[in-house]
């Protein structure tokens, strides 16, 4: 199997990256996304974001966007995730001390094939509000579910990992403190205007 993986800073365009590999005839299970774009969406209970594991259901959606569920990420803060990272993530938030949930994502992504070095720059793209897609898929699905990915602009990932490191980053650390909404929305659009500052 290989696993294509990519972030976007529009939750929307992660859903509709989903859909559209799905409608690809890539199997749910195969299908992971986590991002805090939608934690409002979801009718998940206090309990659920304090870390007990995917549980709620977003409506009107169909295929693996119907198991969305909250689960919460230690650094990252309260997620809304489904499918086979998700249900990681969930086993280690579970089971696991304060940390294990970061670690079982970057860990499902480089046990995956994905760059650890990557994987580190996806765990602090979603903390700071981004959602991750990552599929696995058999060889002779592997263009189809690079294509449906390069075509939705994700965010490139050496870019994204330059503006972090210029603010003194280095790697995602499951210690540090979750960014509330409001630091969220002002992460967003700092990296809106420096988009719009690219040649």
């Amino acid at each position: 199997m290989q696993t294509v993986t990519a972030l976007y800073d529009n939750y929307d365009d992660a859903r509709a990256v989903v859909s559209e590999l799905e409608d690809a005839g890539i199997d749910s299970s195969d299908i992971t996304i986590v991002g805090r774009g939608a934690v409002k969406e979801t009718h998940a209970g206090e309990g659920a974001a304090a870390g007990a594991g995917v549980g709620a259901v977003v409506g009107g959606a169909g295929g693996l966007l119907a198991g969305l569920g909250m689960l919460a990420i230690p650094g990252v803060g309260p997620v809304v995730a489904a499918g086979w990272l998700a249900a990681t993530a969930a086993g280690a938030a579970a089971g696991a001390v304060a940390g294990g949930a970061a670690g079982g994502i970057i860990g499902s992504l480089t046990d995956a094939g994905v760059d650890e070095d990557e994987a580190h720059v996806y765990a602090e793209g979603i903390r700071r509000g981004s959602t991750l897609v990552s599929v696995r898929v058999e060889v002779d699905q592997a263009v189809t579910a690079q294509s449906i990915i390069r075509d939705s602009s994700p965010v490139d990932i050496d870019a994204r990992r330059a503006v972090y490191r210029d603010d003194g980053w280095s790697r995602f650390d499951e210690a540090s403190p979750a960014l509330t909404d409001e630091e969220v929305a002002r992460e967003r659009e700092r990296l809106r205007n420096y988009r719009q500052q690219m040649p």
